[in-house]
This record gives C-alpha cells, structure tokens and sequence, in this order.
C-alpha cells in the first residue's frame, strides 16, 4: 500500500530537513519523495496535525519470551507491543530456550524478522550456557550476526570472565553488554534498602550492589582497553562513575530503563508486585542523577527493559514474586513526560535512534528520498490512557494501567508495512 504522510515535522538531526514540515510519499517499502504539496492519486493519504516523523526507534534491551517462554511472551505479541510502542528494531536478550549461542538461534530471529513490522536483532551469550565461566563460540556468533555479547538478565559475577570476555571481544571491536549488580551484596533482596524498604519489612537492595560492580567493571575495561556497556544503571554513583570514565577516555556507554525516569522506591505501592523491578526502584536522588545524566550526555541511550511475566509468577507476595514490568509500549511516553525538563523531544528521539545504534555500531536508517523506509510516526504532545484493551502483550505487568500519558506514537514503517498503534486513535 502506497501513503502519503500530509505536513509532517521531520525530526533527524543529521537531515537537513530537521524542523521542516514536508509531506513524505512511501511507496513499495522505500521513501518514495518528500516535499511540500505532494500529490499521488494511488496512494493513501495520512493527514494528522501535529504528527512528527524521525527515523525507526531501537530498543537495546528486551525480553522476547519466544522461543522457550511463550507462556510469558510469543513473538506474535512482542512485535506487535514493540511497533506500537514506535520501535521498529529491538534487540533481543539470550536468556531464552534454546539460548543464543548458536548459528542456528541467530539465524531464526533473522528468519523472523525479515517479513514482519519489526527487525530483530540477537545479542548472543557471552558464556556457554549463560553459566558465567567459560566463553562462548564468540567468532562465530559474530560472524553469524550477533550484534553483542552479553549474559541477559543476570550480571557476570566473576572478574577473571570479564577480563576475559573484554579482552576477546577486542579481537573483532565486539561489544560487551552487563548489568552491573553484585548477587552477593544484593543478597536476595526485593526492592531499594532504605526508609522505604525497613517500613515495609522488606529485605532491601543496597546501592552498593550495583556501585561495587560499576567500580569493578571500569576498572577491567581501562585494563583491557575494551569494549563495555552498562545496561539498565539504577545508582548516582554509577552514574557519576561512568561519567567520570568517559571524561578518562574510557570505551564506555550506558542505558537506563524509561520507567527508571518515573518513580523512586518511595512512590511503590505497598506490596504492588508490579513495581517490583530490577534494578529496583532507587531514592530520588538517584532518579535526578539518571535525570541529569541523560541531559549531558552520559547515559547515552533508553531502554524498554521489557520483561513480560504471566500471572502465576506475579500475582504472588512481593518477596515471591518476580521482578520485572513489560515496557515496550509506555517507554516513550513515559520518557517524554518525565524528561521533559532535562531533554528537549528532539534529544530524546535522537537517544533513541542514533544513541541506541551506535552502541552496537548498527548503521543509521536514512530519511532520504529512495532509501528503504525505516520511520516511526508520534505526536510528542497528544495523550492517552495505557489500560488492558490496549496492551499487545501477553503479559499484564506494569504499574502504568490508568495512567494518562503524554507523547503518543502513530505508527511505524519498516518492511514495507505500516503498523497503526490503536492507542492514538483511541
């Protein structure tokens, strides 16, 4: 199908159309022509005031569920979450059945992705098995496909494994993908130590848990002179150690969670398993220090964080239940409402298209007339209301139903397909 997108604002900092409002003619998967008063009697004619347009959103950190874990998640319902939450690329996290760790489990993300409204990529497992010892076939995940290593959901608790992983990955500039926390400090905890946690008689997570790690893992970077991201920070301080790092020349970068940018342990609901997060909820000193280092550049990019449960894994006593909350349709808005006085939108599309590509060194979608269309369509200012009639996923878990958002995405063009997100015409 052939459309036609009326009076559009373009925003891509690196097009000289940025801040022009132009019509765009997409035809047969590619951008046909953008100018002003376009005219195509063949194509379908999009006409929404206010829309904006910039390249595809990326998300550097989600859980697909499929294959392995259909109960919590099917592809069917990932990708659908995922184009009407705006991304049209997403990487997926290996901690899945059968892990990635094999040609074959690379290809068939390819495989998925080739034909449906979002690309997939694979981050493969740093470690046979994800048991965080010995290193996986890494020259040949890479040659696969592999766009980074990294254990999924867990941390690399020992040092010799990340000294060994960076100084490989070097080999080739392959990137390093942790979640920095400490098990042994973290020691089974549910939600932030603090006032919050010793009200609830909840057993806490200390900032030092995630602290210790950064420490640790900055220094082994600076030793091997290697690759190192840092995935879903929580801590001041283990944004102030990045920042410091990346003042140092350090090979350095970072994300937080969207929803990380909207509450502190404080605004948890007593005993609500859907605020249970990892990382936790940190104190509002953490969540300004995420703030602010999302407005000068140290966290380079957002992520969904999407971790989709069933029911029987949440709606359990907070110390049971799993941690964790489906993200990919609030990220956006939740990021455009809570940065707002940090981030311009303009900045906050620019983390999540260039900042979250360069991270794994995917080249940049082209907002040209004859590249392949690779866009995401959103009204920065429009709200609504995220509820259950709503919700892609399979999974239910989120502290965001009811809630008005503001920034609302339209739709998303990759593949040759454009996906509407019922939520804006809701």
């Amino acid at each position: 199908m052939d459309l036609l997108f009326k009076a559009v604002t373009i925003v891509d900092s690196s097009s000289s159309l940025d801040g022009q409002t132009v019509d765009i003619l997409l035809k047969d998967g590619r951008i046909q022509q953008i100018a002003s008063g376009i005219e195509d009697e063949n194509a379908q004619i999009v006409s929404e005031r206010g829309l904006h347009c910039s390249l595809g959103w990326f998300d550097l950190s989600a859980f697909t569920g499929e294959p392995g874990f259909e109960n919590r998640e099917t592809l069917e319902n990932f990708t659908k979450a995922a184009a009407f939450g705006g991304f049209t690329e997403v990487a997926c996290l290996p901690n899945l059945e059968p892990i990635i760790q094999t040609r074959s489990a690379i290809e068939y993300f390819k495989h998925k992705s080739s034909y449906g409204p979002v690309k997939l990529h694979a981050i493969a497992a740093i470690t046979h098995n994800l048991d965080g010892k010995d290193l996986s076939e890494v020259l040949d995940l890479k040659a696969a496909g592999a766009i980074a290593f990294s254990e999924g959901a867990d941390s690399l608790q020992a040092e010799d494994t990340v000294l060994k992983a960076l100084e490989y990955l070097k080999l080739f500039g392959g990137v390093l993908i942790n979640r920095p926390e400490n098990k042994k400090i973290a020691n089974g905890g549910h939600m932030h130590e603090g006032t919050t946690s010793t009200r609830l008689g909840l057993k806490g997570i200390p900032s030092l848990a995630e602290e210790v790690q950064v420490a640790r893992d900055l220094q082994l970077l600076q030793y091997t002179d290697g690759r190192l991201h840092l995935s879903q920070l929580s801590t001041a301080a283990g944004v102030k150690a990045v920042r410091k790092a990346k003042q140092h020349g350090l090979n350095v970068t970072c994300d937080v969670a969207a929803h990380q940018c909207a509450f502190t342990d404080q605004m948890v609901q007593p005993f609500d398993t859907n605020y249970k997060v990892s990382p936790p909820f940190r104190g509002e000193e953490d969540r300004q220090a995420i703030l602010e280092g999302l407005q000068d550049g140290t966290i380079d990019t957002l992520v969904s964080g999407h971790t989709p449960w069933n029911e029987e894994a949440k709606e359990l006593e907070f110390d049971l239940a799993e941690a964790g909350i489906i993200g990919l349709q609030t990220a956006y808005s939740v990021a455009n409402e809570t940065l707002a006085s940090h981030l311009s939108s303009k900045a906050l599309i620019e983390k999540l298209t260039v900042g979250s590509r360069n991270i794994v060194g995917l080249p940049l979608p082209s907002l040209t007339e004859g590249a392949p269309a690779n866009l995401t369509f959103f009204h920065p200012t429009k709200t609504w209301i995220f509820d259950e009639k709503l919700n892609a996923s399979a999974a239910k878990n989120t502290p965001f139903f009811g809630r008005e958002l503001t920034g609302c995405v339209f739709g998303t063009y990759v593949n040759g397909q454009f996906t509407s997100n019922p939520a804006y015409q809701n």
